[in-house]
C-alpha cells in the first residue's frame, strides 16, 4: 500500500467518532515501534516529522524508512510535516514525498497567518497534498516551538470559520488548553470542550487537530527518574480527557513527548541495570518495544481507532 493523504482517514474519523494518532518520528526504531503497534491494532496512523526531526534525520532517510514500513504492513499510513515554520520547509516536504504538511502561522497575526497558509495551500493542492493549519497559540516547548504561558490563547470559533473559508486548509489545529512538552499543567488538566463544540458547529466538515496531547505517562516518568533521570513534576493530558476529545469531534491527536519518554525510560533502565552494555541493539530493542506498547494502548483505549482501516 502506498502512502496516503489524511483525507479519507479524517472523513471516516468524523463519521464514526474516533481520532487518529499522529506520532512524531526521528529514527528507525521509533518508526518501527509506531507502525508495528498500529498494524497490530489494525489502525490507520500518521507519522509526522518536525523541522527539527528533518534536520536531524534528513527527508530522504525518513521517507525511505517509512517506505520500508509500508512494505511490511498493509495499513493506511500518512507522512506529515509537523509545525512547518515557513513556506520553504513545506515545499521541501511536498517535493520530497510527504503526503500532508502543516504550516504553523500561529505566531503571526490573523491576516499574516491567512496569507502564509493560503500560499502553502495553493502549492500543496496543486500537487494533491493536504494542508493542516493552526489558529490560536499553545503554551509550552517542543523542538522549535516555544510559547510562554502568558502568550497562549484559545482559538476563537468565529475566526476559525473565517480562517478555513479564506485559506482553504484541509484541517485545523486549535488551542483549547493543551500545551507542548512534558510540563503541560501546574494544576488539574482541563480542556475547553465548550470552545471545541462551538468550533465544530461553525466548521462541521473540517477535521480538528489537537496538538500538545501527550499524557506524559506517569509510569514512564517514574522509570526515567528511578534510573538516573531528572524530570520532576512532569504532567500531561489524562487519557480520559483525550478519549473524550476523540468522541467529541477531534480527528487527529498528536503524540511526541510520550514516545520520547518511552524510549528514554527503557534506555536508562538498561544502562542503570547493566552498565557494561554498549551494543545499541541491547538498549534500542526494549526502547522500540516500549514505543510499540505505548502506541497500541493509545490506539485501543484512548483514540478508538483499532480496526478502523
Amino acid at each position: 500500500m502506498p502512502l496516503v493523504t489524511t483525507k479519507k482517514m479524517f472523513e471516516k474519523s468524523m463519521k464514526e467518532h474516533f481520532a487518529i494518532g499522529a506520532f512524531n518520528v526521528n529514527n528507525m526504531e521509533i518508526i518501527q515501534g509506531i507502525v508495528d503497534g498500529a498494524a497490530k491494532q489494525n489502525s490507520p496512523v500518521i507519522l509526522q516529522a518536525s523541522s527539527s526531526a528533518i534536520k536531524y534525520a534528513r527527508i530522504n532517510y525518513l521517507k525511505k524508512l517509512v517506505e520500508a514500513a509500508l512494505e511490511e504492513h498493509n495499513i493506511p499510513i500518512a507522512l506529515h510535516l509537523d509545525h512547518g515554520p515557513d513556506f520553504e520547509t513545506c515545499k521541501a516536504c511536498i517535493d520530497g514525498g510527504f503526503t500532508s504538511v502543516m504550516i504553523d502561522g500561529s505566531k503571526y497575526d490573523f491576516e499574516e497567518n491567512i496569507t502564509l497558509t493560503r500560499k502553502v495551500v495553493d502549492y500543496a493542492h496543486d500537487k494533491g497534498i493536504v494542508v493542516e493549519a493552526e489558529l490560536g497559540k499553545l503554551a509550552g516547548i517542543e523542538d522549535d516551538v516555544n510559547v510562554a504561558t502568558e502568550e497562549a490563547m484559545y482559538t476563537d470559533p468565529d475566526q476559525a470559520k473565517e480562517f478555513v473559508e479564506r485559506t482553504g486548509c484541509d484541517s485545523l489545529a486549535i488551542a483549547i488548553g493543551t500545551s507542548h512538552g512534558a510540563y503541560k499543567f501546574k494544576g488539574d488538566a482541563k480542556l475547553r470542550f465548550d470552545i471545541l463544540e462551538k468550533i465544530k458547529e461553525k466548521i462541521p466538515n473540517t477535521p480538528i487537530v489537537l496538538h500538545g496531547a501527550s499524557t506524559v505517562i506517569p509510569e514512564l516518568v517514574e522509570m526515567c527518574n528511578q534510573h538516573g533521570g531528572n524530570i520532576p513534576g512532569a504532567k500531561g493530558v489524562p487519557d480520559e480527557i483525550l478519549h473524550q476529545a476523540s468522541l467529541s469531534g477531534v480527528s487527529k491527536i498528536n503524540v511526541d513527548t510520550d514516545l520520547r519518554l518511552a524510549m528514554t525510560a527503557q534506555i536508562r533502565k538498561v544502562f542503570s541495570e547493566d552498565p557494561s552494555v554498549f551494543d545499541p541493539r541491547k538498549y534500542l530493542t526494549p526502547a522500540r518495544d516500549e514505543i510499540q506498547k505505548t502506541v497500541e494502548f493509545k490506539i485501543k483505549n484512548v483514540f478508538g481507532s483499532s480496526n478502523k482501516i
